[in-house]
């Protein structure tokens, strides 16, 4: 079981990290803009961080790194439903958004199964 929170910790802190890297690289882009709306989004960070580390053995901590991990496999689908224009495409550093994107889709869906995973086990041994 220890070895299974562990997993979910580093997954999760991994796709915190990614999503901040993710929503550096929207600012950069254009495709969101700087301001004082992001300091809800340093919070969010922030929540799913501790549920990875303070909160990690508990019900609580997991529904929030399944709910980290849920936010972080959703921005692929967000950011492609409608495709990425072809001049973004050749800009410099689109290689490393597009990749970062099909990251935060692994990792989030990776730490939203160990999660999912964790909270049946819990239930099960109960």
């Amino acid at each position: 079981m220890k070895q299974n929170d562990d997993l979910l910790s580093v997954t999760s802190i991994l796709s915190v990290l990614l999503l901040a890297l993710h929503i550096s690289q929207d600012i950069v882009f254009g495709f969101d803009r700087a301001g004082l709306n992001h300091l809800l989004g340093v919070a969010i960070l922030l929540v799913v961080v501790c549920g990875a580390v303070l909160l990690r053995e508990r019900p609580s901590g997991k529904v929030i790194m399944l709910l980290g991990g849920a936010m972080a496999a959703g921005m692929l689908p967000l950011h492609m439903r409608n495709g990425l224009r072809p001049e973004f495409l050749e800009k410099s550093g689109a290689l490393l958004f597009i990749w970062t994107l099909y990251v935060l889709g692994v990792t989030g869906a990776f730490s939203a199964i160990l999660a999912v995973r964790a909270l049946l086990a819990r239930r099960i041994a109960s």
